[in-house]
């Protein structure tokens, strides 16, 4: 299982412990984490328990949503929540337009100020911040940040070790130029976290609930990894999936086919 780690939200309904045990017991040796599960689990507690199942951490989720009052305060919390964790990746999603602006521009160009002003407390910290682009159906409410070029231009005026970005096939399979944003994010050595979920349709009636397993959908995976490690990625590969139909599985079943979709990608 080289190269695999189970997200969290992949098996959202699954306790922590239990997440642990299990991914030990299938012989994964990373998982992604989020923020809401790990704060109420405890995050030293949450720490403890990867240290001792032998687990790394390959990212945490999320941080951003700049729009919102207290922004800055509640990044540092991630920043320090992600150290305590052990990774060195904290993903982060922009955020929407603030209250009723249409200032599309000014929001993404706070989004740049944001992370600027991030930048010293990560890189003190020893995380990197990777700018999660998001399909454009949320880009009203939850991210301004909508392809990986736009991702990219954030990034650009900041060391690479420092910002990097995601590359989410359910996020980025529309878009015809996100082979050349792979391709310049290996140059630039801005990739930091490569996600799979799958696009499957009909959408249910929460959109954000609509990713699938790998393999289940409309997204060209095999692409998208070979893309990936021809760009010189090397790093842990999350399957991080949202729907209700996979929560309410068991969590061994799931993990056991989100390898399999997967394997059948990188392989």
């Amino acid at each position: 299982m080289r190269g695999f780690s189970l997200n969290q939200a992949t098996t959202k309904r699954w306790p922590l412990d239990e997440l642990a045990a299990g991914c030990v017991a299938a012989g994964v040796r990373a998982v992604g984490l989020w923020r809401e599960e790990v704060q109420a689990y405890g995050v030293d507690k949450a720490a403890r328990l990867m240290r001792d199942s032998g687990l790394t951490v390959s990212s945490l989720c999320r941080s951003g949503f700049f729009h919102e009052a207290g922004w800055y305060d509640e990044n540092r919390r991630a920043i320090d929540e992600a150290a305590a964790l052990g990774t060195d990746t904290l993903v982060l999603v922009s955020g929407g337009l603030p209250g009723a602006s249409r200032d599309l521009d000014g929001a993404r160009r706070h989004v740049g100020d944001a992370i600027g002003a991030l930048v010293p407390d990560a890189k003190a910290a020893g995380v990197r911040l990777a700018i999660e682009a998001l399909h454009p159906m949320f880009c009203s409410d939850r991210c301004v940040v909508s392809t990986l070029d736009q991702a990219l231009r954030l990034a650009a005026p900041y060391p690479a070790s420092a910002v990097g970005v995601v590359v989410d096939t359910y996020h980025l399979w529309w878009d015809d130029k996100v082979w050349e944003g792979i391709a310049a994010a290996g140059r630039e050595g801005r990739i930091a976290a490569f996600q799979l979920a799958d696009w499957i349709t009909p959408l249910p009636e929460g959109v954000l609930l609509g990713r699938g397993l790998p393999g289940t959908g409309s997204v060209d995976m095999r692409r998208f990894a070979r893309a990936v490690a021809e760009a010189g990625y090397q790093g842990w590969v999350e399957v991080e999936v949202f729907h209700e139909d996979v929560w309410s599985r068991p969590g061994a079943e799931v993990l056991a086919e989100a390898y399999e979709g997967y394997r059948a990608a990188v392989s």
